[in-house]
């Protein structure tokens, strides 16, 4: 018997939130991320619950113990319970009668079996009683995660073909759980069927590139895509070997991972568009590629900021296949990130400079002369030499 031990299993909220869907003879149990985590004892995700009653009598049950019920996908079984101003996603057990590639029409089962068999693979298909004991229908999710083999639940097309964002999951999980090659069934279906990915929404897809790009080391993951046109079908013209190149170097300097970063290396056009970028993202995803065109990492930290300066930094490296000294590196950026251009057209008029267009060159040459010499030229230094032709 596999029992977990995790901090979140003694949470107030959340053993009240058990207390209240146990009654009537009702089974709730944990499901999921929070059990597969924990059974591997890695961080926490989302808490997420399974129940073999309907969502109707879900409802009942979390309003007769004074808790919230919102009907987030009453439809699908799921009912969002709120304890504490904290939010619980809880599911009836279910079965699909029918799918389509991106949504799927379903039954309430009280089968625990039933509702696992649906699932993706079978290291997601594990479930918890309050007490931290694991149930795992399949018999085989426990094994899997253990040896780092993920694997779908059944046939692997058969699972693909209920929903197409499934490919995508499959290399995300192999990033972050996988160990060794990756399940030679699962690969052959994703090929197979590697066209279903362009009709699933764009934002779902950056989503789990994101996802994907953050694991400690994408880069095998993000190749065997390439290598079943799965890659090409979402970013076309990416270059899967440059963010190899790149994860070495990160490795070799002890650099944080940063899936920005990561993208940024695949170096693929309208990523924007394609992954559905935030306007945030596209504007950091802008500032390094300048930064990156940028040999000075203190003049592209103080034009680009400190993130975009590491990152285009060590992008440039992995290009030229070298690590840099990250101690040297991090200061010549801190050094552009803190530095403030000391002079001010006033300061220059101050010194006889009449208003106009060559005012304005003057301040660039004494810009470019403040660079020059590391950003360390003070106001007066500055004066001086442009009044000595500097």
């Amino acid at each position: 018997m596999t029992r977990i031990s995790a901090d979140w299993l003694a949470d107030p909220a959340i053993r009240r939130l058990m207390a209240a869907l146990s009654a009537n003879g009702a089974t709730p149990r944990f499901v999921g991320g929070c059990v597969r985590n924990a059974v591997l004892g890695a961080g926490e995700t989302d808490i997420d619950l399974a129940i073999d009653v309907g969502p109707e009598e879900t409802t009942r049950l979390l309003r007769r113990a004074g808790l919230g019920a919102v009907p987030t996908g009453f439809e699908h079984g799921t009912v969002t319970a709120v304890v504490d101003k904290r939010g619980f996603e809880v599911t009836t057990l279910r079965r699909d009668v029918e799918t389509d590639g991106r949504r799927a029409v379903v039954a309430f089962t009280d089968d625990w079996l039933e509702d696992a068999r649906r699932r993706d693979f079978t290291m997601n298909a594990l479930y918890a009683d309050s007490d931290g004991t694991v149930l795992d229908p399949t018999d085989e999710g426990l094994k899997d995660l253990a040896a780092g083999n993920v694997r779908f639940i059944g046939a692997a097309e058969d699972r693909i073909r209920e929903d197409f964002l499934r490919i995508l999951r499959f290399f995300r999980f192999h990033a972050w759980f996988g160990a060794g090659g990756m399940d030679a069934d699962g690969l052959a279906a994703c090929d197979a069927l590697s066209a279903g990915v362009e009709s699933l929404a764009r934002e779902r897809i950056g989503a789990e590139m994101r996802k994907l790009l953050a694991a400690p080391d994408p880069a095998p993951a993000v190749a065997a895509m390439a290598r079943v046109h799965v890659l090409w079908r979402i970013l076309p013209d990416a270059e899967p070997a440059a963010l190899a190149l790149l994860v070495a170097v990160e490795k070799a300097t002890g650099v944080e991972p940063d899936w920005l970063r990561r993208l940024a290396s695949l170096d693929a056009e309208d990523m924007f568009d394609r992954l559905r970028l935030s306007k945030a993202e596209v504007r950091m995803l802008e500032a390094i590629a300048a930064a990156e065109a940028e040999l000075d990492p203190a003049a592209a930290a103080h034009e680009c900021g400190a993130r975009a300066a590491l990152s285009g930094a060590l992008i440039r490296a992995a290009r030229h296949g070298e690590a840099p000294d990250i101690g040297a590196l991090k200061a010549r950026i801190e050094l552009g990130a803190n530095a403030t251009f000391p002079l001010a057209a006033a300061d220059l008029i101050a010194r006889g400079a009449a208003p106009g267009p060559a005012l304005g060159e003057k301040l660039k040459r004494a810009k470019a002369l403040w660079r020059e010499r590391g950003f360390t030229p003070d106001a007066e230094e500055l004066l001086d030499a442009l009044e000595n032709g500097g």
